[in-house]
C-alpha cells in the first residue's frame, strides 16, 4: 500500500507596503514580484498598501486650493482614493506576473470604524470577502488607511493608518504580520538625527507604542495598540530590492522581549508640539470638550500647579488655526515646545535615570520646561526646533548602552 503525504498550507501572511515602497511603477512591479514569491511558497497572502509616494500630501494641497477649511468628511472621500489607486495598480501588476489577485477598499474588506473622520479607530473587522478570495487561491490587495463606519460613511485612520489596517486584518485572520518600509526595523533612535543609533532585534508592544507616540515613525501607535490587544507579533522589515532574502533582519514587536540594560530601550523626539493650556483645573473640561468637538487628538496632557497643558503633534492638528480662534474662556494657546523621550521597560524603577538625565541636561545648559512620565516613558519638554536633536543625541549617548557617539558630531 502506497502512502502519500501532503504538505499542509502555510499560514496566512499579511504584508503592508508603505508609500515609498510603491512610489512609482517600477517599485510597484518589484513589490508584485515579492508578493508572487511568497504566494508561490504556499502562503495565502493579503497585501495592504499605502498611497503612492507623496500622493496624500498632493491631495491635501489640492483640497487647500479649493477650500480654506475642507470638511473632514469630504477630505476622507478624497484621501481614500490614494490607497485605492495603489491597490488596483498592484493587483494589475500581479495579474501581469501570472498571479490571480483582487483589490478591495477598506469597506469591501470589512474594516469597521467609528464615525470620526480623518482619525477614525477600528472597532472590528469582518473579513468574510477576504477569506473567500484567499480560499480561492487569490492574493487580496487591500487599500490601507481607510474603513467604513456603521452609518456607511467612508473614514480614514489618520497618518500611518495603513499599519493599523494590516495589524487589524492580521488579527482577524490569525495571520503573521509584516510591515515593510524603507527602514530596516526599529532603531534606538532616528539614525538621521542620532548617527550612533543601532537597530533593535526585539521590543515589547508597550515600548513600541510609547516610542511611536513620542515621535518614532516606523510603526503607527494605534496599530501597535491593536497588536497588543490581539497578541499579534509584528515584524518591521525593510522593503527588499533584491528579492525576499534581501529584507534584512528587521525587528519583531511582541508580547515579551528581554528588558533593556539600564532600563532605556530607545530615545524618541518631536521637534515641535503645539500647546493649549487650561488656566485652571476647572477649565480643563472646556479644553478637552473643545478638542473633541473639533476632532483634535487630545495628545499628551501635562498638569501643573494651576491647570493642564495639552501637547498636540502638528500632524494631528487639522485646522488648528481655526480651533485656536474659537477657544473657550480660560483656555489659551501658549508657546510651542519640543519633546525628547526615554522609553523602556521599568524605566521608573530606578530613579537614577530621571536624576541622571536632569543633571546631564543642566550641565549642558538645556532649559527643561517640563517633565512627564508613564510606566514606560520619561519625557523632557525643551525649547522647540533644532536644539531638540542635540538633546536627543546627548541623552542617547548617556542612556543607551550600545550607543557610541562619533567624536565631534554636528548638532542638529
Amino acid at each position: 500500500m502506497t502512502t502519500t503525504t501532503t504538505t499542509p498550507p502555510k499560514k496566512t501572511l499579511v504584508q503592508k507596503y508603505g508609500g515609498s515602497s510603491v512610489a512609482d511603477v517600477d517599485r510597484l512591479r518589484a513589490v508584485a514580484g515579492l508578493v508572487r514569491q511568497r504566494h508561490r511558497e504556499g502562503h495565502a497572502v493579503c497585501v495592504v498598501v499605502s498611497a503612492m509616494g507623496k500622493t496624500t500630501d498632493q491631495l491635501l494641497a489640492l483640497a487647500s486650493q479649493v477650500a480654506k477649511h475642507p470638511p473632514r468628511r469630504e477630505l476622507d472621500m478624497l484621501l481614500s482614493t490614494g490607497e485605492r489607486s495603489s491597490a488596483a495598480l498592484l493587483a494589475m501588476a500581479l495579474h501581469e506576473q501570472g498571479i490571480d489577485a483582487i483589490s478591495f477598499t477598506g469597506s469591501q474588506a470589512g474594516i469597521i470604524t467609528n464615525a470620526t473622520h480623518a482619525g477614525a479607530r477600528v472597532l472590528e473587522v469582518r473579513p468574510y470577502r477576504v477569506q473567500d478570495e484567499l480560499a480561492q487561491g487569490r492574493v487580496v490587495v487591500l487599500a490601507g488607511f481607510q474603513g467604513v463606519s456603521y452609518a456607511k460613511e467612508i473614514t480614514t485612520l489618520g497618518r500611518g493608518g495603513s499599519d493599523t489596517t494590516a495589524v487589524a486584518l492580521a488579527a482577524a485572520l490569525d495571520a503573521d504580520c509584516e510591515i515593510y518600509s524603507d527602514v530596516d526595523g526599529v532603531w534606538t533612535s532616528d539614525p538621521r538625527v542620532v548617527p550612533a543609533a543601532t537597530k533593535l532585534d526585539a521590543l515589547t508592544h508597550e515600548e513600541m507604542q510609547e516610542l511611536a507616540a513620542a515621535g518614532a515613525k516606523v510603526l503607527n501607535a494605534q496599530a501597535v495598540q491593536f497588536a497588543k490587544a490581539k497578541g499579534i507579533a509584528v515584524y518591521a522589515l525593510k522593503t527588499p530590492h533584491g528579492g525576499v532574502d534581501d529584507a534584512g533582519t528587521g525587528t519583531v514587536v511582541r508580547k515579551d522581549a528581554p528588558p533593556p540594560v539600564g532600563g532605556v530601550r530607545g530615545v524618541a523626539h518631536r521637534a515641535r508640539l503645539y500647546v493649549l493650556e487650561a488656566e485652571s483645573i476647572t477649565t480643563t473640561p472646556l479644553l478637552l470638550r473643545h478638542l473633541d468637538e473639533h476632532h483634535i487628538d487630545s495628545g499628551q496632557l501635562v498638569g501643573f500647579h494651576k491647570g493642564v497643558q495639552c501637547l498636540v503633534p502638528p500632524e494631528d492638528a487639522h485646522n488648528f488655526d481655526r480651533v485656536c480662534a474659537l477657544l473657550p474662556p480660560g483656555v489659551v494657546r501658549v508657546d510651542d515646545v519640543g519633546a525628547v523621550s526615554l522609553v523602556g521597560q521599568g524605566i521608573l524603577s530606578d530613579r537614577r535615570v530621571v536624576l541622571g538625565a536632569l543633571d546631564l541636561l543642566a550641565e549642558r545648559g538645556v532649559c527643561v520646561l517640563g517633565l512627564s512620565t508613564s510606566s514606560f516613558r520619561v519625557t523632557f519638554l525643551v525649547p522647540p526646533g533644532d536644539a531638540v536633536a542635540t538633546v536627543a543625541r546627548v541623552l542617547h549617548q548617556r542612556f543607551v548602552p550600545q550607543a557610541r557617539e562619533e567624536p565631534g558630531a554636528a548638532p542638529g
